[in-house]
């Protein structure tokens, strides 16, 4: 998430200070007890968000963590990633896995383009044939937003659509995307997704927020501008349809382009797999009973010695040209466990990965009996080995993503009952995995 993390009730708030440097407690035991943390065997951080401070940026180079995967999530930080990749960004991929790579290692950072749904508002859909779109005319812009907010603003505050940005068309913003992704090889989509719960800041020039009243905020210049920074929470949010249609737009360039996503969903577990599973229909994988598999099997040596040669060029562009990304994250992962076991039947056609983070999925104040740890704990253990992650989701590099890492490391190890060292290697096989697409 971007510069604040979202509570209870889509009220976002930033984890407490000190948090991230807090021994973290799981199941009765500390940390700071613990074996020293293998940082030699790599540690990667599967999402994030540094460009939201960018004075932190220059900390990356000098971090103990040996890759980081970074979302954008809206017009002001596109670019912000787009050049920090240029400087700081994965050119050997090799490079990142080398036992020695730790110290000194320049490039480190994977860049990821997309949309947030947070801001989705700020996107007219101009793929809709024979709709009507934003024409610059202040009445189109009441309009837009008028469509795809609840309430609408019309009916509420009239004057609440004249502070919003200018909504963009979506055809521009995914022909941007393409371009940024062609210019970074290894970059993924991201961060897109759906989010039920937020409710859209009131903005700057709202009376509701008033800079001469010492109770409303104020900009903080530290952070990157387009977030809420602190801003009162007004009671509109972006239905549902508009933001399905603006991640259908980002997941179909994924699979265009062969690229992995990093994905967002909060309140929406099941509307968010009927997207998926929506990109996805017709490319299911068959699912073969023993008996099918082996007759395949005692075939495929003649299979191979008769197959044309030629085809093969075909049979990679058509693998590239699939209208959903090979690879998907479902970064901090809070669905079920029943929905979980649906993204990993044989059937689905992509590799879904599950990511973890301490920021947003563990309540360190609690014990691990709470609800939300229990669920957390419970969604972990049923994640295959090779398909979980572990994240940050902070908003700043260095010592305080560093100290995320390593508590999100030791929380799944610790649950999933892995040696330490063995398991931090495991996490580090499937990040390779989910960005390159390098099985091992």
């Amino acid at each position: 998430m971007c510069q604040q993390h979202i509570g209870p009730e889509g009220v976002e708030s930033l984890p407490s200070e000190g948090s991230s440097t807090r021994p973290l407690s799981y199941g009765g035991s500390l940390h700071h007890a613990a074996e020293p943390f293998p940082w030699d065997v790599g540690v990667f951080d599967a999402h994030c968000h540094p460009t939201d401070t960018m004075s932190s940026v220059a900390a990356i180079p000098h971090m103990k963590a040996r890759g980081l995967t970074v979302m954008s999530t809206r017009l002001q930080d596109q670019d912000l990633v787009l050049d920090v990749a240029r400087e700081q960004g994965v050119q050997n991929k090799d490079s990142l896995f080398s036992p020695h790579a730790t110290h000194g290692l320049e490039r480190r950072f994977v860049p990821s383009f997309g949309w947030h749904p947070w801001f989705s508002h700020q996107i007219y859909d101009d793929t809709v044939p024979g709709a009507t779109h934003y024409d610059g005319s202040p009445e189109s812009k009441t309009a837009h937003y008028d469509k795809i907010l609840a309430p609408a603003p019309s009916a509420k505050n009239p004057e609440f659509s004249t502070g919003l940005p200018d909504p963009r068309p979506l055809s521009r913003f995914i022909q941007e995307t393409r371009e940024r992704l062609a210019k970074s090889p290894f970059a993924l989509v991201g961060e897109v997704g759906l989010d039920k719960a937020f409710r859209i800041p009131e903005s700057w020039t709202s009376s509701s927020t008033d800079e001469a009243d010492e109770k409303s905020p104020q900009r903080d210049e530290s952070l990157t501008p387009g977030g809420r920074e602190g801003r009162h929470l007004s009671p509109h949010r972006v239905s549902l349809g508009h933001q399905s249609a603006i991640l259908k737009a980002q997941l179909k360039l994924a699979g265009e382009m062969n690229r992995a996503a990093s994905v967002h969903g909060v309140q929406v577990h099941g509307a968010l797999y009927n997207v998926l599973t929506e990109c996805w229909k017709g490319h299911e994988k068959e699912v073969l009973s023993k008996r099918e598999k082996k007759k395949i099997s005692a075939n495929a040596e003649n299979f191979e010695e008769t197959s044309d040669d030629g085809d093969d060029g075909e049979a990679k562009k058509q693998q590239k040209e699939k209208p959903f990304p090979p690879r998907i994250c479902l970064h901090s992962y809070s669905g079920p466990v029943n929905m979980l076991k649906q993204y990993i039947h044989p059937s689905v056609p992509a590799a879904i990965f599950f990511s973890f983070s301490v920021a947003i999925n563990w309540d360190t104040e609690a014990m691990a009996e709470a609800d939300k740890n229990k669920k957390t704990a419970d969604a972990i253990r049923a994640v295959p080995d090779d398909r979980i992650l572990v994240e940050s989701d902070l908003h700043i590099a260095g010592d305080r993503m560093d100290q995320a890492l390593e508590d999100a490391c030791r929380l799944v190890c610790h649950i999933k009952g892995w040696p330490l060292r063995e398991g931090v290697e495991r996490l580090g096989v499937n990040w390779r995995h989910f960005v390159f697409g390098d099985e091992s």
